[in-house]
């Protein structure tokens, strides 16, 4: 599984980070940072984190 995050749409709101920790957070200066290629397992709250950003910013790919 690849996670694809739009910088240009994403605004920082974090609503990945509560949905899928493991694979999404925020560094010191309040910006998202996340894992390109987390474990399979992780698949449905990476979903989740998909689902719940306010602006459709997070793709997953195969």
């Amino acid at each position: 599984m690849k996670v694809v995050v739009d910088m240009n749409k994403c605004q920082d709101h974090g609503q990945c980070v509560f949905a899928s920790p493991d694979v999404f957070s925020m560094d010191d200066d309040g910006h998202l940072l996340y894992v390109a290629d987390p474990d399979e397992s992780l698949r449905d709250e990476v979903e989740e984190a998909a689902d719940v950003c306010p602006l459709q910013a997070i793709r997953i790919e195969a």
